[in-house]
């Protein structure tokens, strides 16, 4: 086990447990021995929301694994506040967890808060999101997605969606953005930007982006305004499924059909995008994987034994077309 080194006076520890009970929801597990009868690790996670299909998985995967790997998990649910998070771990801190790991709801603003893990020598793992931060030694390594080539994979997978509908001429585009300051959002963006600007610059245009904040109401709100502004938009880009869903109610009602009319594509891989999706409303969608519980665990296990781990440890995922969606849909776990 790691040694510990409480640099937090008393009067810290309660202040940071109390502003965690008042700004963000805690589910601690009870303490439990590991198979071996070595005392149990004890891992605090902070889990950005409960916004999406994707999140849910995300958070039922990760307690499922953590509860067969014998783990005392601490988790809390940020409600998409930073603060909340920052005062998670803080909480953390105070009580001497073994491992925190969070997945952070923006980029940046996380330093001083590392810094007073790293202090009372508690290793900190990222899931799914990456930070900014002025020193690398802050965190031990990210276990997630790369969400750049997941934007690049959607400009990809939109050349074949473009291709197979047979459109021809300007490709006029809305993108519903994740939320703003968030790693998935920046990254996305500019993955996909990336492939408009070295194949498509003359014939492919964003032509209005706001951010729907990874929900269904954001989706369909954002987008009932772009098709006012922009009633010619002949293409959607979502950051995520559920932004797409909501979208898909805006068009409707709009009067024109989703997957037709307006060619979507969407990264997630959620089961209701792929209901979505063999209805012929979705055209394509980019994975990515919510079910990191399991290689979470074994990454804690590793750190908390003072192994070595790699710097990013990426998520396997798969791109699919419209006429995928029905075989593939059974198999969906989440």
């Amino acid at each position: 086990m790691l040694n510990r080194r409480n640099f937090l006076t008393a009067a810290v520890g309660v202040a940071a447990a109390g502003g965690l009970a008042a700004c963000a929801k805690e589910d601690k597990s009870s303490t439990g021995t590991s198979s071996g009868g070595s005392k149990a690790i004890t891992l605090g996670f902070s889990q950005v929301g409960s916004e999406s299909g994707w999140r849910s998985a995300n958070t039922t995967s990760v307690k499922e694994a953590a509860k067969e790997a014998g783990f005392n998990l601490k988790f809390s649910d940020a409600q998409q506040k930073q603060e909340n998070q920052i005062s998670a771990i803080r909480s953390y801190i105070a009580q001497k967890v073994d491992v925190i790991a969070f997945s952070p709801v923006v980029v940046t603003g996380w330093d001083a808060v590392l810094k007073e893990a790293k202090a009372a020598k508690i290793p900190v793992v990222l899931t799914d999101r990456s930070v900014e931060t002025s020193d690398d030694s802050l965190y031990v390594t990210l276990v997630g997605s790369d969400f750049t080539d997941e934007g690049r994979r959607a400009g990809k997978i939109l050349e074949k969606v473009l291709a197979k509908a047979g459109v021809k001429g300007p490709v006029k585009i809305a993108q519903l953005e994740g939320t703003t300051g968030a790693a998935p959002a920046i990254e996305r963006a500019k993955g996909f930007k990336e492939v408009m600007d070295a194949d498509h610059k003359g014939d492919w245009k964003i032509v209005v982006s706001q951010t729907g904040d990874f929900t269904r109401a954001g989706g369909k709100q954002v987008m009932a305004a772009f098709l006012q502004s922009n009633p010619d938009i002949n293409v959607l880009f979502a950051h995520n499924d559920d932004m797409a869903i909501g979208a898909i109610q805006s068009i409707e009602a709009a009067g024109k059909k989703p997957g037709k009319d307006i060619l979507i594509v969407s990264i997630d891989g959620v089961k209701d995008g792929f209901i979505a999706m063999s209805e012929g409303k979705i055209n394509a969608i980019v994975e990515c994987n919510p079910l990191l519980g399991p290689q979470l665990m074994e990454v804690v296990k590793t750190v908390h034994d003072g192994g070595s781990v790699e710097r990013w440890i990426k998520t396997k995922e798969g791109d699919f077309m419209q006429d995928q969606a029905k075989a593939a849909l059974p198999t969906r776990k989440y």
